[in-house]
């Protein structure tokens, strides 16, 4: 990450989150805040979700701002829903959701608004919002997006993603993998606002469909 490139998100971060926040009477810094989470969004372990996943996210909230009923907190769900992530771990969403719930209140938010943030974080277990949900139809359309990247670009993705995951065996991994796409394929819509319905929704199906029918019929070269 290149320093320019911080210096927008740092930018970001206090935007979303000076106006969120309810009582700076006594609150630390912010940039302390966003420097841990860039800490964190930078950590060696990560192929897919790193910065560039971070800012990808944001950049789609943005788009769907008009959607949420309050984008920044939206926003700062963004930066806190991967916060914690170890590719081999299933609990990543739910540490994510605890370390907004420790860091939000000691920096100045509001109780109600730090539950919903963490709620917020929780909801991308299963990228299932519920009817009206607006916060969480943003949020979720805006990290499931990459779904209907171009091809090369969904290539690079899936390919970052195996890369995470490069200590699972082939075999075990596109079973795996399988059955997450097919989840995907299972929702009745992927994307929840009008936004990503008719601009996101088809290009994704057919994305899924096409890697899960890749992996399909993909051999493992070790056997």
């Amino acid at each position: 990450m290149d320093d320019l490139q911080e210096s927008d998100l740092r930018s970001r971060w206090l935007s979303a989150f000076l106006t969120s926040r309810d009582d700076d009477s006594c609150a630390p810094s912010p940039y302390r805040y966003a420097e841990e989470l860039l800490r964190r969004w930078q950590e060696p372990q990560r192929r897919y979700h790193t910065v560039a996943h971070l800012v990808a996210v944001l950049d789609r909230v943005d788009v769907l701002e008009e959607y949420a009923d309050d984008p920044d907190l939206v926003r700062l769900a963004a930066w806190f829903h991967d916060a914690v992530y170890l590719p081999d771990r299933s609990t990543n969403e739910e540490r994510s959701a605890r370390l907004a719930e420790r860091a939000l209140p000691e920096a100045g938010i509001s109780a109600e608004k730090t539950a919903e943030v963490a709620r917020l974080v929780r909801l991308t277990v299963t990228h299932d919002p519920a009817p009206g949900d607006r916060n969480g139809e943003v949020l979720c359309d805006a990290d499931l997006a990459i779904l209907a990247a171009p091809p090369a670009a969904y290539a690079a993705y899936t390919a970052q993603v195996r890369e995470e995951y490069h200590f699972v065996p082939n075999d075990a991994f596109r079973a795996g993998r399988s059955a997450i796409l097919r989840q995907l394929l299972d929702l009745p819509q992927l994307f929840r606002t009008p936004y990503g319905r008719t601009e996101w929704e088809p290009t994704a199906r057919y994305n899924l469909a096409a890697e899960l029918e890749m992996l399909s019929t993909a051999e493992d070269p070790a056997s």
